[in-house]
């Protein structure tokens, strides 16, 4: 019989399906029931068995990896020292216990094999055999010194205690936060030990908590003698207007927060005589000066974006470019790069151009002052722009029409404001207020950004797009029994379209739980990313859609600028292509990771700073909506975004049972129901700062 031909993939795919069926005991045996020969079938069979997804036994048997006992998936440690294997199979998450993790920290990628006798329990158990992916070298803790011993207790509790040498160097103190590298796991009875690299002040001295944050998820502000050597070169070379479109004459300025200081996009707006309208985007050309390769890129690559932490930044560029030479200051000739729409009255781009020009904006406006004009208020400093920023406020209502006929979803999340004083004590937590001028800005981004990635789309050129999937129809099915509790329901049967959850929002608009609903529908999409696929940006209703309007704080937008400017100079030829082939998955892949770190890190901040704010206010009431059921717990959010947790097996009126799909846990004895959405009185109990961590209790 002719033997059919297959490639490498097909044969892993054929593989995994006849072993599933049965386990094999020779290479030849397996080649037979594929139908190719033996020689063949090495190259796959080394793949799959170097990918854990096959195991061997000793008397060469070949298998699937979980039918030999062996799985591979992220640890989950515990603060009591044992972990868990979250495992992707239809099985029970696999128990290991403290000596038998092999040194394996939390959140590392590891194989595990089960153990021949299980004990009587839940949890099937296994042992770490090999850490196949190592996670941080570095960790973030307190120093812990005594009369023999000195050691340092990270701060994050699923960490194991690491030992450091009494007399180590540089000298240490006891009740220091400190950065130590790991120098050895903790394996076989034996303790983990590390050096310390950097010490980051006194426990409670001011900013130390939040800089323990940062390095935490490895965030450094500072830039090594290269990068900074390379930054301060650019600050001596002239303006050129070589090449350029001089835009120093039009009415140019930006818009932005009163503390912000990297200016990167700044915005003009024409009335043409055929009445539609010519709306400048004018973005920093960070490109211009930070060249693929060199130190600043491949240190800007490696940040991936800026974070935002309440009283500090940590810059993807250093100062001298994000503050100085590109920020978009007044009255400062700046190099751009521009995209020029012209919008009908409908709201739709007729035509676009980009170019590399010049501007010199005439103000640095803030949104609190742009919103003080669009409420008929005079602000002098502001001059003869009031007239253009009502123009610009009326576009702006028509793109956001425009944009919601399509289906876009505003989520219009309440996203914290926590002040602090000098001394980093929060003063104050409150609700982010987003006027006019705030969405006026939202809009002509988000028009660039769409234009941009269409311009590209339509070239047929490689390029990095900001996208974001439909959702799991799974995910949406569920989300149709959480509504359901509102009264609410989402059309289809879990294939929906951006117009129908958009429908949903409209219906809790304004109402109680409107905040709760948000959040809910938002945790049931899946999250945005970036890709050289162009696929559809769902939330946002676009066919295509990228980052281009950052470019000093965002890795990908400065991409996007350089393929731009590529396309301005003279054309994506065949090898610029090939190389942007190569290199757009890695920087798509690194920016996400990047952005999902940051995200954390600001998110934990916050929590860090409510907890100690709410640790001022223990035994005090107030009102909230329960915004999470989970079966160890419920979550209540207050007014100005604050959650804490209240244990069910704090609640002594009842014994609650959780009703995962039903968002709610329901009273055996009572039948008393508590489900998303409710209204809640609450009494603070307790705020662990070092954790993050509210619990509330029901008020009487």
């Amino acid at each position: 019989m002719k033997r059919m031909e297959w490639s490498n993939l097909d044969i892993r795919q054929r593989i995994l399906d006849v072993t599933e069926k049965q386990i094999y005991t020779t290479k030849e045996q397996l080649a037979k029931a594929l139908g190719v020969s033996a020689k063949k079938l090495e190259e796959p069979l080394r793949q799959l068995l170097a990918n854990h997804e096959l195991a061997t036994s000793k008397n060469g048997s070949i298998a699937l990896a979980g039918t030999m006992g062996y799985f591979k998936g992220k640890l989950e440690g515990k603060k009591s020292g044992y972990a868990f294997l979250r495992t992707t199979d239809d099985m029970q998450d696999i128990f290991i216990g403290e000596k038998e993790r092999n040194g394996a920290l939390d959140g590392e990628e590891v194989l595990v094999r089960l153990k021949k006798r299980q004990k009587g329990g839940s949890n099937p158990e296994g042992k770490v055999v090999e850490i196949l992916e190592q996670g941080p070298a570095y960790v973030v803790g307190t120093v812990v010194k005594n009369r023999k011993t000195a050691y340092v207790m990270p701060d994050d509790s699923k960490m194991p205690e690491i030992y450091i040498a009494y007399d180590a160097k540089p000298k240490v103190k006891d009740e220091q936060k400190v950065v130590v590298e790991l120098v050895r796991r903790a394996e076989r009875g034996r303790p983990a030990q590390g050096k310390v690299t950097e010490i980051l002040g006194m426990t409670g001295d001011t900013g130390v908590d939040i800089l323990s944050y940062a390095r935490r998820f490895g965030l450094v502000a500072g830039f090594n003698k290269k990068c900074r050597k390379e930054a301060r070169a650019l600050l001596e070379q002239p303006v050129s207007m070589e090449d350029r479109l001089d835009l120093r004459h039009e009415l140019i300025f930006t818009i932005d927060g009163a503390d912000a200081k990297d200016l990167d996009d700044a915005v003009s707006l024409k009335k043409l005589v055929n009445g539609n309208w010519l709306l400048g985007v004018h973005i920093a050309d960070v490109s211009y000066y930070v060249k693929e390769g060199g130190e600043l890129d491949r240190e800007a690559l490696s940040r991936g974006t800026s974070v935002y932490l309440l009283d500090r930044v940590i810059p993807m560029l250093p100062e001298e470019l994000s503050n100085d030479l590109c920020s978009l200051n007044p009255d400062e000739d700046k190099y751009t790069l521009s995209c020029m729409m012209e919008i009908d009255k409908g709201g739709v781009c007729v035509a676009h151009e980009m170019a590399n020009t010049v501007i010199r904006t005439k103000y640095r406006m803030t949104y609190d002052g742009v919103n003080e004009v669009l409420q008929g208020k005079t602000v002098y400093e502001y001059g003869d722009a009031a007239d253009t920023l009502r123009q610009m406020n009326e576009l702006a209502g028509v793109l956001r029409k425009k944009r919601f006929e399509k289906g876009s979803i505003d989520f219009d999340l309440s996203e914290p404001l926590i002040t602090l004083d000098e001394k980093g004590v929060p003063q104050e937590v409150g609700v982010r207020s987003r006027g006019d001028a705030e969405k006026l800005i939202e809009e002509f981004m988000l028009m660039a950004n769409v234009t941009v990635a269409k311009h590209f789309y339509d070239m047929d050129v490689p390029f990095l797009y900001r996208v974001h999937e439909q959702p799991d129809a799974d995910k949406i099915r569920e989300l149709s029994i959480f509504l359901g509790n509102f009264g609410i329901r989402v059309p289809g049967n879990g294939d929906v379209r951006p117009k129908d959850i958009q429908d949903v929002l409209t219906k809790v608009e304004n109402l109680p739980e409107q905040n709760v609903v948000n959040s809910v529908v938002l945790r049931s999409l899946k999250k945005a990313h970036y890709d050289i696929r162009p696929v559809e940006h769902f939330g946002l209703a676009a066919d295509r859609y990228c980052h281009f309007t950052s470019p000093i704080r965002r890795y990908p937008d400065l991409m996007v600028h350089r393929i731009a400017k590529l396309a301005i100079a003279k054309g994506l030829k065949k090898k610029a292509c090939a190389h942007l082939d190569e290199i757009l998955p890695g920087i798509a892949k690194q920016s996400s990771e990047r952005e999902r770190n940051a995200i954390e890190a600001e998110r934990a901040v916050n929590d860090l700073k409510m907890a100690e704010y709410m640790g001022r206010h223990i035994g005090e009431e107030y009102e909230g909506v329960v915004s999470g059921v989970t079966r160890f717990g419920i979550f209540v959010e207050l007014e100005n975004t604050i959650e804490g947790m209240i244990p069910l097996a704090q609640l002594e009126d009842d014994y609650y049972n959780y009703h995962e799909k039903q968002y709610c846990v329901i009273g055996e004895r009572t039948g008393k129901k508590i489900t998303l959405g409710d209204k809640a009185r609450i009494q603070v109990v307790s705020a662990d700062i070092a954790l993050g961590k509210i619990e509330f209790t029901f008020a009487e």
